[in-house]
């Protein structure tokens, strides 16, 4: 089978999944049904009725039921992905537990739970429970030993005003311009989820060009937000009303430049430059002395890139964390030069080193 920037497949999930090749995907994101088990109508205190979940594709005979349809599409999902690739999946407190252990048993490597905090929650009105004012992510690599998955750490690094992105997210509920609407002007989804959840995940774990797998692609924000982030997609989705919606809905995403889709990138993909390099290029000199960051400690530099400090010598990395009585330290942001303007780390001179490498 060959693809298309834009496939979608109008199908049980399971199935279309088996035609699928191996190791053809670069990420799954999967928004699976919850199994809600509502019990009966839900009202607010004016007795009218809350929009619920109470489709047929949400209801299960039992937890068994439930179970072995996640192991079903969740192998087969395994079977897709690239060894480098990993998976989202998205629950509530109903399914998320199950599709964890589920997970683990099946050898996914979990990297990180996310909580996704809704700015806007529905109430409980009845009273009786906390408002539910999250779900869950989790991101999973292939495996344990799989190769390296794609972490764009420094461009989530740059999206949070250059401080490390955590594990818990902010974001409304898809309401308003947002919230796609069938010909009657009703929700088209049920479940709809913000197009700003899933552009972090994308940024965060892929690559522009990589192919993108949405199992359960309701009313296709995954393939919106691939198509305007240079993303492919499969999109996979059982119920003729969605699957149009979303191939309405996408067919008017314009996609970004590709100039524009260029983010923060990473200097662990950067070439190698030890600080030994440096002190050959003249760029520092035997005797030398660096200051940490405050400029209260010192430390002298050595023709063959050690420092020493005292009694105390080694590499930068090993001299900076003894010296704050840490475990590890990153010794090209804490030992800093004097320049004519102050103290500047040394990273700086590592920037100019590899400036000045072949491309």
């Amino acid at each position: 089978m060959s693809f298309g920037s834009e496939t979608f497949i109008q199908g049980d999930c399971i199935e279309a999944l088996k035609a699928l090749p191996d190791r053809s995907v670069d990420l799954v994101f999967a928004d699976p049904p919850y199994n809600l088990q509502l019990g009966g109508d839900l009202l607010r205190p004016d007795n009218s009725k809350v929009d619920a979940v109470d489709d047929h594709w949400d209801q299960f005979e039992s937890f068994a039921a439930y179970d072995a349809f996640t192991k079903a599409w969740m192998a087969e999902c395994r079977r897709v992905l690239k060894d480098d690739g990993a998976l989202w999946v998205i629950g509530s407190y109903h399914n998320i537990f199950r599709v964890g252990v589920i997970l683990q048993d099946l050898g996914f490597w979990l990297l990180n739970d996310v909580v996704w905090r809704k700015a806007n929650p529905m109430p409980n009105f009845k009273g009786t429970r906390f408002t539910n004012a999250h779900e869950t992510l989790i991101w999973a690599a292939k495996g344990r030993g799989a190769k390296r998955y794609t972490f764009n750490y420094d461009a989530m690094k740059m999206a949070n005003d250059d401080v490390q992105m955590r594990s818990d997210w902010l974001f409304p509920l898809a309401t308003g311009e947002e919230r796609i609407k069938d010909e009657f002007g009703a929700k088209g989804h049920p479940t709809q989820k913000p197009e700003a959840l899933l552009s972090r995940l994308i940024l965060a774990s892929t690559r522009p060009g990589d192919l993108i797998l949405d199992p359960f692609f309701g009313s296709g924000t995954t393939g919106a937000v691939a198509k305007r982030l240079g993303r492919q997609f499969i999109g996979i989705e059982r119920e003729p009303r969605y699957a149009a919606l979303a191939e309405a809905r996408i067919a008017k995403v314009v996609q970004v430049t590709a100039a524009d889709l260029e983010v923060t990138g990473s200097k662990r993909s950067e070439p190698r430059v030890p600080f030994g390099q440096i002190v050959e290029a003249g760029l520092l000199n035997p005797g030398d002395t660096l200051y940490c960051p405050k400029g209260k400690l010192s430390a002298k530099v050595r023709a063959d890139g050690s420092l020493v400090i005292g009694d105390l010598s080694g590499s930068i990395h090993k001299v900076g964390a003894m010296v704050q009585s840490q475990p590890a330290c990153n010794g090209w942001t804490y030992w800093h030069f004097k320049t004519d303007k102050g103290l500047a780390p040394i990273d700086v001179l590592r920037a100019k080193v590899r400036a000045q490498l072949p491309v």
